[in-house]
């Protein structure tokens, strides 16, 4: 059925998102007559498919065998321009790394935990978690452990700008600015690195003010060590995320045991599989984690499986930072000041998908999206945003799916006859099925 979602103003910051250069739709390959069809110019129309984190990795090309199948498929991802230095330190963790997706926020959520303990003087969630938020504005810029460190021993403040981006945490504890890395497959069906583009989306102005209690004495030391548990996919649909999560992990906490730790103590890791919605491992791992005395627990990356543990992680009083949770109905959740998350929600990613698309020249757009707070998250708020961009809400067309099911005929068959300039596919491994399917009907991002 065709969205009713009504549109709303969207108000335009110094840091909005910004211009992006079309090179796969629109100009390039012949602007799509307005309500799909033939583009008028006699050669057949090609549709545009888009995807997003879920799915815009290397992974999902290993599913395929014929070259081209994801030729020019594009789509965003929360992603940092990390540069050498930092991929290169991941690599000497993991050496068999082929994506980095969330290594940078998994990363910056140890490490702002870890500041945050250390500025408060102490190791338990209950006191350092009002320090999070003011980590990461206001003060002193710091970019390592090591320099935040040296301002807490100081008696200032630190403002931690990480591997993922200047963070600036909203009062409910999630970045007010982000990056977003605009990614594409080549021939090879692999992520071509020299095509990614970077964009920004958000506001800095959009951050808390209030930078949380004053700060312990400097020089404080603890007995009781800060214990970090990792809630990381090393197994189910969201498992290509597992290892750049993991990396970041151990990279992080490596890195501020070789500055001394924190309080005086080295920071202790335990980790633990996040598995998918479709299991019940999260909640295994957490009960583990939770008898372990963990005092945070970083993940997990579905925001599905988080929504099933939440609450007995803040009910425990511990710390929950999720470095990939990207669904809006964490903005307002009731998580007793102890959720936080260093990847940005998806009323942001909405931006930069949006304007991708648009940018790009198409005027009618399917959506078909994973049927979970991700999926059906993501795509009302882009349907928002490119209705907001002058789209009309009769030239959009959305559907939800169940990843589990035996087939995905009927929903290719709506986007069939929908027949779109552009498809977006918001989902995980059971992309590639939807994908397959796409390409036989001749709407997916092969080219004949």
């Amino acid at each position: 059925m065709r969205t009713r979602t009504t549109a709303r103003s969207i108000a335009v910051t110094g840091a909005a998102l910004l211009a992006l250069t079309a090179c796969g739709g629109g100009d390039e390959g012949g602007t799509s007559a307005e309500g799909g069809g033939d583009s008028g110019g006699g050669g057949e129309r090609q549709v545009n498919v888009y995807g997003t984190d879920g799915n815009m990795g290397n992974a999902l090309g290993e599913s395929f065998t014929t070259e081209g199948a994801l030729a020019g498929m594009r789509g965003t991802t929360p992603l940092t321009d990390l540069g050498d230095d930092f991929t290169n330190r991941l690599l000497e963790v993991d050496p068999n790394l082929q994506d980095f997706n969330y290594a940078g926020e998994t990363y910056d959520a140890i490490m702002i935990s870890a500041i945050a303990a250390q500025l408060a003087g102490s190791t338990d969630p209950a006191v350092f978690a009002p320090y999070i938020n003011g980590v990461t504005f206001g003060g002193d810029t710091c970019t390592t452990f090591a320099e935040c460190k040296e301002i807490v021993d100081g008696g200032g403040n630190p403002d931690y700008d990480g591997i993922s981006g200047p963070l600036a945490f909203t009062e409910p504890g999630e970045p007010a600015v982000a990056s977003f890395g605009i990614l594409e497959f080549g021939e090879d069906n692999a992520i071509d690195s020299e095509a990614t583009e970077f964009v920004l989306a958000g506001d800095e102005a959009n951050a808390a003010t209030d930078e949380g209690p004053a700060p312990a004495a400097p020089g404080a030391t603890s007995d009781d060590p800060l214990v970090i548990g990792t809630l990381l996919p090393l197994t189910g649909n969201l498992a290509f995320l597992g290892p750049p999560e993991v990396a970041g992990a151990r990279l992080a906490v490596q890195e501020i045991n070789e500055t001394g730790g924190v309080l005086g103590q080295p920071v202790q890791l335990v980790e633990g599989d996040s598995g998918d919605a479709s299991t019940d491992t999260a909640s295994q791992t957490v009960n583990r984690l939770l008898n372990e005395n963990v005092d945070v627990i970083v993940g997990a990356a579905s925001s599905g499986v988080s929504l099933t543990v939440i609450d007995a992680i803040t009910r425990a009083g511990v710390v929950q930072i999720s470095p990939a949770n990207t669904s809006d109905q964490f903005t307002t959740y009731n998580d007793n000041g102890l959720y936080f998350r260093t990847a940005p929600p998806d009323t942001l990613q909405a931006r930069a998908l949006s304007d991708l698309i648009i940018n790009d020249g198409n005027n009618t757009v399917g959506i078909m999206a994973l049927n979970d707070p991700y999926g059906t998250g993501l795509m009302e708020n882009t349907v928002e945003n490119l209705v907001a961009a002058g789209l009309s809400e009769d030239s959009i067309e959305t559907l939800t799916y169940d990843p589990q099911a035996a087939n995905f005929d009927s929903e290719i068959q709506q986007m069939v006859e929908f027949n779109p300039d552009a498809i977006v596919v918001i989902g995980f491994e059971e992309s590639a099925r939807i994908i397959e399917g796409l390409n036989a009907e001749g709407i997916g991002p092969a080219r004949d």
